[in-house]
């Protein structure tokens, strides 16, 4: 059965891990999938690729997500050559991680620019085209640190903090027109960023879980799955853990 068939989803920051991985989700499930990083590379390539042998309409675009001029810029073209977006996944994000002692306002601003800024761009791009058409889905990736908060990462946790706020916001102003607004607050996932973590520091935070493993990007790929389809047609201001259970509080 396939969830998605007749839907264009836009997906930011998709060209590898947990993006790329709900790029692939969403194509198998029938849905054409537009998606953007900041430049265009072997990896967009290889996932328009991929995107098309699945029977998709799959396009990349090189944008810059923190860039609300570059934002409306790629949902006019979406639009132009897609006809409508019915999903919209806020995804495009980075670390700069470090002690507030050591932080340089450049690591706090890139962040917010990056993390948070992008999902106030693209949303507010793409709002007046779902709010016409009278539904749509949008789905912001936050962390189990935006409602945590962790050490050594205040810049990343209050943009995904704020990410948070920003749902619940606009779950409120969109549901009369039938737009779903949610969060995925993902755990350790392993991605090429957790890669290069020392296995000590790995192994620590798999203790945490009890489900004693890593979550992979298609862990968090199937809750979008959900998340975009008529099945949550009733689910709207939520976040959604995908964690293995870590234990943490607000």
């Amino acid at each position: 059965m396939k969830l998605l068939e007749g839907k264009t989803a836009l997906i930011t920051g998709a060209s590898r891990g947990i993006g790329k991985a709900i790029a692939l989700r969403f194509a198998t499930h029938g849905a054409d999938v537009v998606f953007s990083d900041l430049v265009r590379d072997e990896n967009m390539e290889a996932l328009e690729k991929e995107l098309a042998a699945l029977g998709v309409q799959g396009k990349g675009f090189a944008s810059d997500a923190s860039s609300l001029q570059q934002s409306e810029q790629l949902v006019a073209d979406v639009l132009s050559e897609f006809g409508n977006i019915d999903i919209l996944v806020n995804n495009a994000g980075i670390t700069r991680d470090g002690l507030l002692m050591r932080m340089e306002e450049e690591d706090w601003d890139i962040i917010m620019a990056v993390n948070l800024k992008s999902v106030f761009n693209l949303t507010k791009a793409i709002h007046r085209s779902m709010l016409k058409q009278r539904s749509g889905s949008i789905i912001n990736m936050s962390s189990v640190v935006g409602v945590s908060g962790n050490a050594g990462q205040s810049n990343y946790s209050a943009s995904k903090a704020g990410i948070l706020g920003f749902t619940k916001s606009l779950s409120k102003e969109l549901g009369s027109r039938n737009i779903r607004c949610n969060a995925i607050a993902p755990g350790f996932i392993e991605t090429e960023m957790t890669a290069s973590l020392d296995d000590d520091v790995r192994d620590d935070w798999i203790k945490e879980i009890p489900l004693r493993r890593g979550g992979t990007p298609e862990d968090v790929a199937d809750v979008c799955v959900f998340l975009a389809s008529d099945l949550s047609a009733y689910v709207t201001g939520q976040v959604i853990s995908v964690c293995g259970g870590m234990n943490y509080s607000a």
